[in-house]
């Protein structure tokens, strides 16, 4: 997933609690759906970090031969601009692109 075409603000920006929480008809419930999705996108973005990085990495790990790469910094600052994992999850709640569902109210709805 491409994390800077996303609409995600850079900076973190104060939220209507009762008006995100509409869909699930609870706040706390809101927040732990956004808090997962923060989760996935954290581990996603790692995972492609620690990728592109790998390719730079070493056999032979001496002191005397740690060396700053250019490329590697230029990775690592693009990771630190994108914005934060949960500012992408709560755009993306926001704009309805996450499914979720809670089994406990779906096992009541059917009883």
């Amino acid at each position: 997933m491409d994390y800077k075409k996303t609409n995600a603000p850079l900076n973190t920006q104060p939220r209507d609690m009762i008006e995100l929480s509409q869909d699930t008809g609870n706040i706390y419930e809101t927040v732990c759906v956004i808090a997962r999705r923060a989760n996935q996108i954290a581990g996603e973005m790692k995972h492609d970090l620690e990728k592109k990085l790998q390719e730079f990495a070493t056999l032979n790990d001496n002191l005397e031969e740690i060396s700053e790469n250019r490329e590697q910094i230029e990775i690592s600052r693009y990771y630190e601009k994108l914005p934060k994992p949960t500012l992408i999850a709560t755009q993306e709640y926001i704009e309805k692109k996450v499914y979720f569902r809670n089994p406990a109210k779906e096992k009541r709805n059917m009883d």
